[in-house]
Formats: structure tokens, C-alpha cells, sequence
């Protein structure tokens, strides 16, 4: 159904913010299988990396070598300064790990997602899995946004062991 959604929008590119985790890593690996079913050049897999404050240099350097093992396009943008910007914009206090605070990053990594994709005629890879949005954890505007939801109708646990059994 990815190959679907490319041919009828056109694109020839995806976009994928890819954070080392595993909702991630699965829609990584399935877009990197459907490009081989249809000979696509796996270099348009754009993956991007987006730290910001809680991002580790595990899950960085997990994500970065993903990336590279499976020869996709990868790119670091650090959305750090874009965020302390507009903490200052709202007058949200960056100390204050609130609701506002965990939110905004996945807002500003789903924007930037988005916008481009959209300036290299690509659709956006969702991440979201089912289990985040049974539960009430995702972000409105956030992290369940994208072009192609491809983890949407997968519980975790599925997830999980999708990923697993792929790695063996």
C-alpha cells in the first residue's frame, strides 16, 4: 500500500524521522522493504534525525546507524534552538517540563517532517503506532500526523516483535 500511495501522489521520495526507538525503527524497515519490492533506489529514503533536549546519544547514534546499514539519505536537524525560541515566543519557562514541553517537540519534529517532504515532493513516513492512541498518548498536531501512517493499525507489542523477529 506504500507503493500505492507514492504512485498515486507522484512522489518518488519519503521522509522519515527516525529516533533509534522502535515505532521508528519498524516503519524504517517496512519502507526500506517496499522500496526493494518495486527496485526503488533506497537512497530516497530521506531519513532525518531530530534531537532536541531529552535525546540521548544512544538512541542518536542507534538511529544514525540504522540509517546507515540500510544505505538510506540521512540528515541531522537539531531543533534545540527552534524550540528555546518559541518557549521565549510563549513565555513558557524552558525549566518547566510540563505538557507544554514534551508536546512542542513533537510538534516541531512533525512540522519540519512535514514541510520537508513537502519541498522535495515526498510523503511523510508516520511513526504513530495504535497502542499511543488507544492509551491517549499522542500529541494533538504531533506525532500521529503525517502522509502515510504506516504503523497506525500496530499495537506495540506487535511492534515490537516485528522488529525483533527481523533483526534475528
Amino acid at each position: 500500500s506504500l507503493l500505492k500511495r507514492l504512485e498515486i501522489t507522484h512522489s518518488k521520495k519519503v521522509v522519515l524521522g527516525l529516533s533509534g526507538g522502535l515505532d521508528s525503527t519498524l516503519a524504517l524497515i517496512a519502507t526500506v522493504e517496499a522500496f526493494k519490492l518495486d527496485n526503488r533506489d533506497l537512497k530516497d529514503i530521506e531519513v532525518i534525525t531530530l534531537p532536541a533536549f531529552g535525546t540521548s546519544s544512544l538512541t542518536l547514534n542507534n538511529a544514525l546507524k540504522l540509517a546507515k546499514e540500510f544505505g538510506t539519505s540521512i540528515k541531522e536537524i537539531n531543533i534545540k534552538d527552534s524550540l528555546i525560541q518559541h518557549f521565549k515566543d510563549i513565555n513558557h519557562d524552558i525549566n518547566n517540563h510540563n505538557v507544554t514541553y514534551e508536546n512542542a517537540q513533537a510538534r516541531e519534529r512533525t512540522q519540519i517532517l512535514l514541510d520537508y517532504s513537502n519541498d522535495i515532493n515526498g510523503i511523510m513516513i508516520g511513526t504513530g503506532d495504535l497502542s499511543e492512541l488507544c492509551l491517549g498518548f499522542t500529541t494533538y498536531a504531533g506525532d500521529h500526523i503525517s502522509s502515510y501512517g504506516l504503523n497506525a493499525s500496530l499495537p506495540k507489542t506487535l511492534i515490537q516483535a516485528v522488529v525483533e523477529d527481523y533483526a534475528n
